[in-house]
């Protein structure tokens, strides 16, 4: 579908209008390849009001899932939408709309063909729910305002109940303007919009958060606002050329304009400005642009003026603030502090569940928590104060539910992924056999702004975005393309290189990162038995793990097992491959 996507996204560039989308939504590609998105998501596994899966879809053929979707759109009534609250940070409840897995493929097919369409008018400094964008960008643009263009003014803004007082009149207006012309698309959006809420009854108004469509919609109705913003200032025309940005400001600022520029993530928005005059005049017009044209109200409480250089400001679960660095301001950024009372509770309940049940997986479970915290605040200048005063504040819990089921002591030969992030320095505790990833460890990362034309619905874009395959596995990858095996296929070949960069080279099986030399292409279902050299046959392993898949000396099997730290989880893969090469598995 890559063609199509690109051609949609070059005529909405050009401000073409689409009448014949349906079709492009119906087709067999679309429809498979919503389904293979839909089946590599978590949430495929939660159950709708229908009580079905993607467990109950894989049983079908791909001919019947995609009649059965193509049948039922040509009389499309979605079906009763589950209702789900869960807890937010401050302690408030959100209601989450779970559609069934067939309406989720179905708004998966309509996602793919207007997100082109959507991205080409969508504002640059939008950054929720858009591809390839991430909370750390919309950081970094707020950073460099502070930083680079002085401005240390924020007006915050924030939206009362945003999703669920979204107007549908309004919204199938914004979609109509966006050249989107399909009556019978538009039809199915209504309708996927005024879904039945299980106990609840049919909305007037609001888009479900938890369906795969709502983002997108989301992002299409406050479009209107960033261009809206952006236009007042950034992007105002100026009658005479000016060719240097700088002239550009110059000009703009001898006029009677407000400075000031949007950042938005999703429904959290920012306007950054350079004195608290221009703020409140920006204040006070948002709020009227809402009300008036988005039929949205603000929340008095949350939406405020902040003077960075006295206060800070919170944002993504993080506060920023422009203190004095020599004599000029920079942008600090600090973890929230309400954020790090729930990281802190949190963190509580893990160490619980570990005392009661010591298990790897349980210990697993932790570091994969530390590490998402580590690799989500990384980015905030004093992290590492943050993280080590909370370490100091749950080191007692700590010692206490952890010391009767493991051992405190200096890592000896921890997994890869310990080495990378932590080194051997300090000491850590040892459950089951799983060191514990250390949660007072953490480094700053920069934060890096988002290269705008990077896109994966452009040729160039894309052309980018393979650039940014990492030194270090395209180093690799040229040294597998010079070697040869005489005995392989070209097909052999060819797919080991498309295997490995898919793989970010790293093994399918301990996830750790492979040279050249230490790659060994291995067969699931080996030629012996049938298998093939097809990409889909291919596995990217490390050169012991390929041994202990083929070994049959158990003590050799079980030596290996150690020095390699092989983990519950990553045996029974194993045993899996075992099982294919007729061997028999490893307990």
């Amino acid at each position: 579908m890559t063609d199509t996507f690109t051609d949609l996204h070059q005529r909405a560039k050009n401000k073409e209008s689409f009448h014949l989308l349906y079709d492009i939504i119906t087709s067999r590609n679309n429809i498979l390849l919503a389904y293979r998105i839909i089946k590599s998501n978590k949430g495929s596994k939660t159950p709708g009001t229908d009580g079905k899966t993607i467990v109950d879809i894989e049983k079908r053929s791909e001919n019947e899932l995609v009649e059965e979707i193509q049948s039922k759109l040509k009389n499309y009534r979605p079906m009763k939408v589950r209702r789900k609250l869960i807890e937010k940070d401050n302690g408030k409840i959100r209601p989450l709309g779970i559609p069934c897995i067939l309406d989720r493929i179905i708004q998966q097919c309509f996602k793919q063909v207007l997100e082109p369409i959507a991205e080409a008018n969508f504002y640059n400094h939008s950054y929720g729910f858009r591809p390839l964008r991430s909370t750390h960008h919309a950081m970094a643009r707020i950073q460099f305002l502070v930083n680079q263009s002085k401005l240390h003014y924020v007006v915050d803004v924030d939206i009362k109940g945003f999703f669920d007082n979204i107007n549908h009149t309004l919204l199938i207006k914004q979609l109509w303007n966006l050249g989107i012309r399909d009556r019978q698309v538009l039809a199915c959006i209504s309708k996927m919009l005024k879904a039945e809420v299980d106990g609840e009854g049919i909305p007037t108004k609001g888009s479900p958060q938890g369906g795969l469509l709502s983002p997108l919609l989301s992002n299409i109705v406050l479009n209107e606002l960033d261009q809206w913003i952006a236009n007042q200032w950034e992007l105002f025309p100026l009658h005479k050329n000016l060719k240097t940005r700088e002239g550009q400001l110059l000009a703009k600022k001898r006029t009677h304009l407000k400075e000031g520029y949007i950042v938005r993530y999703a429904d959290d928005l920012k306007i950054i400005c350079r004195d608290w005059k221009t703020a409140e005049k920006w204040y006070h017009t948002v709020k009227l642009y809402l009300k008036d044209r988005l039929k949205l109200d603000i929340s008095p409480e949350k939406s405020k003026i902040i003077n960075l250089r006295k206060n800070e400001s919170a944002f993504l679960g993080y506060t920023i603030r422009a203190n004095l660095k020599g004599k000029k301001r920079v942008a600090h950024t600090f973890v929230k502090a309400e954020k790090m009372q729930k990281i802190k509770a949190d963190a509580k309940k893990r160490l619980e569940i570990l005392r009661t049940s010591p298990t790897t997986q349980n210990a697993m479970r932790f570091n994969s928590f530390v590490l998402g915290l580590h690799n989500y605040f990384n980015r905030a200048t004093h992290v590492n104060l943050a993280f080590s005063r909370l370490a100091y504040e749950i080191g007692a819990s700590m010692y206490n539910r952890l010391k009767p089921v493991g051992k405190y002591e200096h890592p000896n030969n921890p997994p890869p992924v310990y080495k990378k992030f932590y080194g051997l320095g300090s000491k850590t505790y040892k459950i089951a056999g799983v060191y514990l990833f250390p949660l007072g460890i953490i480094k700053t990362k920069n934060v890096i702004g988002f290269t705008q034309s990077i896109t994966p619905f452009t040729q160039e874009g894309r052309v980018q975005l393979i650039k940014r395959l990492s030194k270090d596995i395209r180093h690799e990858i040229v040294l597998l393309m010079e070697s040869k095996i005489p005995t392989r296929s070209v097909e052999y070949m060819d797919n080991r290189i498309s295997r490995y960069s898919m793989k970010k080279g790293k093994c399918e099986i301990t996830g750790m990162f492979l040279t050249a030399q230490n790659v060994y292409c291995h067969h699931y279902i080996p030629k012996h038995l049938g298998g093939s050299d097809k990409f889909n046959n291919l596995r990217i392993l490390q050169k012991e793990v390929h041994e202990l898949i083929h070994i049959t000396d158990k003590i050799k099997a079980n030596t290996l097992i150690r020095i390699l730290g092989i983990t519950e989880s990553m045996l029974e893969k194993i045993n899996k491959y075992r099982e294919k090469c007729e061997l028999e598995i490893i307990k």
